[in-house]
């Protein structure tokens, strides 16, 4: 193998080397709109309230709970429940892991469209 696509010498453009594209470094798991959504949702917050990114995001309780748990799955995404007075709660934070997935995702997202 040449590195070139067929054709290449009929004015086609050469290949780079295989994984030097930047959509290399995409997170296959934040190509769900909502999962990126909730990332971004808790990239600027140490943490935030359950039903603050539900209604944030614009989802269901179960939607935004599959998804935390992929997320969670991942170890991009903690999730602490406790109790406010006598009200159950849930915060989800994003893990050093998930902010740096998250970052390195952006930046492909940016490489992409040029910018």
């Amino acid at each position: 193998m040449t590195g070139r696509e067929p054709g290449a010498g009929k004015g086609l453009k050469a290949v780079d080397s295989p994984g030097s594209h930047p959509r290399h470094a995409l997170a296959p798991l934040l190509n769900s709109p909502v999962r990126l959504s909730v990332v971004a949702a808790l990239a600027p917050l140490e943490k935030a309230e359950f039903s603050f990114v539900r209604d944030l995001v614009e989802v269901s309780d179960s939607v935004l709970s599959k998804q935390v748990a992929a997320l969670e799955d991942a170890g991009w995404v903690s999730v602490q429940k406790g109790r406010i007075e006598r009200r159950p709660r849930t915060w989800l934070a994003l893990t050093p892991e998930g902010r740096a997935v998250y970052r390195r995702h952006l930046d492909a997202l940016r490489a992409i469209a040029g910018t």
